[in-house]
Formats: structure tokens, sequence, C-alpha cells
């Protein structure tokens, strides 16, 4: 297929260094220490529970693959988004750095927070952020359960139904009629001037200790993968998508940390019009999008790298693929559809890119051949949401959610 025809964009990154060791650099953003704070903190919060790691036999069967795993963050916590892990996670953090400074308490527990202990200080707190939807729902999630008031700003695009279900946790919501770069900064300039605390998922200059924290949030998954991975068994290949980098860089982080040169082949992966990723490691910089970005894919909606991801991303990814929309929502079906015996799955837009770019990927021999798929080929690919906008989910699949889980 020529690359006229062809209905994705792959490059090498020419920054990887597989033999570079997880270093003090990357663990000053991430690493296994932090990851298990995070995840005592997370396992304590009501409803936790590991999400599954689903096998697809029946489509790994079909493309000629040993295995497919794919981690469904669907139910996490009752928000459909793995999204729950990182920013209930920085509300968390801030309200405990803000209590200890603020009050003679040294220790300051999660049931501390829940059962409102020090309601005198958090509930003069203000967080807020910008987001796409999942984020933000994490967000307002997150200060209902611990007890703090909560903004958030959503770009011009964002669906109604993403609206109300931020609302639907107590927050304020301020739609904007910008991209969610400029939310970003909208949002960052009126917590500066209104005293407001950003709990943000991308970070940037005078705005990372929130998002690290955010960040190590995501590792929890990346943790619960190892766990739950077959005995003996190992994932070759790793296609996660990327909006800010956040995730990607989380599970990067996690597996460099644990298995280092011997990780997974990892491919970062966007849609075709919101492509900060592709574009900062075919420039060897972090590089934006210019001008607008328009995608199904809102959760990956970003025209700019976060700024501590791309610290552990540029040097760590072996390839970076973008992907057109309509190519996502071929894989929504399939999912949903369920294949040879594979489960039915409720995947959302955002869902898909990493699946999505593998079976592009398959379809084309030299691309197939860069990315050495096929025989012994284990594949990771990670499930970020279920149907967080379920009239899009059943404009696109032409099935309701709820009728696709009764499959599974």
């Amino acid at each position: 297929m020529s690359k006229e025809e062809s209905p994705f964009r792959l490059a090498a990154n020419p920054q990887a260094d597989r033999s570079a060791p997880y270093g003090a650099a990357e663990r000053s953003i991430l690493s296994h220490a932090g990851c298990e704070a995070a995840r005592a903190a997370v396992s304590s919060w009501p409803g936790y529970r590991p999400t599954p790691l689903r096998s697809l036999e029946g489509l790994a069967q079909r493309e000629g693959l040993d295995a497919i795993w794919y981690k469904d963050e669907s139910s996490r916590f009752g928000l459909n988004s793995f999204k729950a892990l990182g920013g209930a996670y920085g509300v968390q953090k801030l309200l405990q750095r803000l209590i200890r400074e603020r009050t003679d308490a040294t220790e300051v527990s999660v049931q501390d927070l829940i059962d409102r202990r020090y309601n005198e200080t958090t509930s003069q707190v203000t967080v807020t952020c910008a987001t796409a939807g999942n984020h933000g729902r994490s967000v307002a999630w997150g200060a209902q359960l611990l007890g703090c008031k909560c903004v958030i700003y959503l770009p011009a695009v964002t669906s109604s139904q993403r609206e109300a279900a931020i609302a639907a946790y107590g927050a304020e919501v301020v739609r904007t009629s910008t991209n969610y770069d400029d939310a970003v900064r909208r949002c960052d300039q009126d917590a500066s001037r209104l005293g407001r605390f950003v709990v943000s998922d991308t970070s940037y200059a005078g705005c990372l200790e929130i998002p690290r924290d955010v960040m190590q949030g995501y590792t929890v998954m990346a943790a619960e993968i190892i766990d739950q991975l077959p005995a003996d068994a190992r994932p070759t290949h790793l296609c996660v998508q990327a909006g800010v980098g956040g995730l990607a860089a989380a599970v990067v982080a996690h597996f460099w940390e644990a298995w280092g040169a011997d990780r997974p082949l990892t491919v970062v992966v966007e849609p075709d019009s919101a492509d900060p990723v592709y574009r900062s490691a075919t420039a060897g910089r972090a590089t934006p999008v210019p001008g607008d970005y328009d995608t199904i894919m809102a959760g990956l909606a970003a025209g700019e790298i976060s700024l501590l991801a791309w610290r552990i991303l540029q040097r760590s990814v072996d390839y970076v693929m973008t992907i057109p929309d309509s190519a996502a929502e071929a894989t929504m079906r399939l999912l949903a559809d369920g294949v040879e015996g594979s489960p039915h799955i409720v995947a959302g837009e955002s869902a898909v890119a990493g699946l999505t770019a593998a079976l592009l990927a398959l379809q084309d021999n030299e691309a197939r051949a860069a990315l050495a798929l096929g025989t012994g080929t284990h594949l990771l690919v990670i499930g970020t949401e279920g149907a967080t906008d379920p009239d899009s989910y059943l404009r696109i699949v032409g099935r309701h959610a709820q009728e696709i889980a009764a499959l599974a």
C-alpha cells in the first residue's frame, strides 16, 4: 500500500534508545515507589476493584497473532474511564498537602477526607481543570468524594452528555468557545486570579507537581496489568493512545522501570488531526499542532504534549502512528460484535485507538514488517473508556451500550 493510499502514518522515533536505563531523572517524575503509594490510596476508595484484562483470542487468531490483551477500563469506579485513577488522586494529594500546611496534622488518611474530618479546610478549597470530558469527570468525582469545591472548563466541542456527567458530581461547568489547549490556558488564568488549584492532566511551566500526581495515579492500571498477565507471559508489543501523553507516559514508564530493554515495542497512537506526540517525535522537540483540531476521539483531542510526559516518551517510544476517525469507528463496531468467541466489549471512541492502529498495521505489509507483527506477537492495548457519550456510541455502533454489555 502506497503512502498516498495509506489511511495512517507510521514513523520510527529517531530518539528512541531501548538500552537507556530508567534513571533518577525518570524516577523524579514516575516511579514504582510512587505507584505503590498511589495504589494503596486508590484501593482504599469506595468501590475499588481492578478492571479486567480481557483476552481477545478469536481476534488474535484471525490476525495471526499469539495473543491480544485488552485492558478494559469501561467500569472503573462507575466513571467508565481510566481517568478516574488520575484526577481524583490528584485531588487527594492536593488536599492532603494543604491540610498539613494549614493545620497541625502530620498524617491525613483517605478516610479522614471522606469523613470530612478536616472539612473546615477542605470546604474552602476549589479545584479546577480543563477537560474534554473524562478527566474533568474524575476531578469532579474526587472533589465530591473528598470534600472540596470544583470548577471544570470545557472546550466548545464537548458533547452535552459529557457536560451533564461532570455536572452530576456537583461541579460548576464553564463551557468555553475555544479548543482544549485554549481552555487549559483560560482555566489556569482564572485559577491564578481566583485562588483556585489546577488539577490538570497536562503539565506546563508552573504546573508540574499535580500533573505528576495525576500521571502517578494512572500507573496503578499498569501495575494491575502486570499482576493480571498469564504466568510467564509478557507483552511483546504495546499500542497505547495519547492525547497530551499522560497515559502513554505512565504505562511506558512503569514497564520501562519493570523490564528495562525487555519492555514491549511501543507504538504511541493519535488521531490524524490531533497529533502532538507524532509531531514532537519526528521533529525531535515538543511541537504543537497548529490551528484547531477535530476528532471523534474526544479524549485524545489535544494539540500540545504534556511537558512531563514528553520527558518520559522522548527516548522510550519506538514508533508513533496516527489513525483516522473512520478506522476507530470500525473498531468500536468490531469489539461490540465480538470476533470468533472474543468477548463483546463496549468501547468508546478514544478507547480503541491502540487496537485500531495494530489492525491497520497488520493490513499493510510494510508496517507489519516494521513492527514485527505476527507469530510470537503478544499485543497489549488499553481500552481507556466505555460509552462515555451514549448518543455518539449509538450513532457509531448502531446499538445501545447496554445491549452490548448484556452480551458480555
